[in-house]
Formats: C-alpha cells, sequence, structure tokens
C-alpha cells in the first residue's frame, strides 16, 4: 500500500512539472533579422557592426551610429583598442 501511494506521489510530482518543462522549451530565443541594422540585447536596440576576422584570431569591427563611427580593434596578442571618429 505504501509503495502506491509513493508512486501516485511521483505521478503528480513530475505531472505537474511536465507542462512547465514544456513552455520553456516551446520558446525560441527571438533572432533579429538578418537585414537589419541593429540586434535586440536585453530588450534593447543595438547597432551591429561590420566584424572582419582575420586568421590569426584578430578582428576588426565598425559600428556606425549616424555621422559617428566606432571602431573596435583586437590584436592577435590581445591588444584592444576602441575609437571613435564623428
Amino acid at each position: 500500500m505504501k509503495a502506491f501511494f509513493l508512486t501516485i506521489a511521483a505521478a503528480m510530482v513530475f505531472g505537474g512539472a511536465a507542462p512547465a518543462m514544456a513552455d520553456q522549451a516551446r520558446k525560441p530565443e527571438a533572432k533579429t533579422p538578418s537585414g537589419w541594422s541593429y540586434d535586440i540585447q536585453d530588450g534593447k536596440r543595438v547597432p551591429k557592426g561590420k566584424r572582419q576576422v582575420n586568421a590569426d584570431g584578430s578582428w576588426r569591427e565598425e559600428i556606425r551610429q549616424g555621422d559617428c563611427v566606432t571602431v573596435k580593434e583586437k590584436t592577435s596578442s590581445g591588444e584592444y583598442r576602441e575609437t571613435r571618429h564623428c
């Protein structure tokens, strides 16, 4: 009799958690369409940058906001530099 009640209790626990887990599995992360000029991060619009990655691991990214251009660069040795020209 005790095993019967344990089985019913386990079924109630897992049966109640299954719909909650199914809701989480159905929610895909929203992606910004590829033609748009910004990403959405933390509910805010963030401009997309044009990033060029080199074979040595260094990269350069340009982000345009109005008349200003922000250039972010990282060398293969790990040095990071960010400049802004308006």
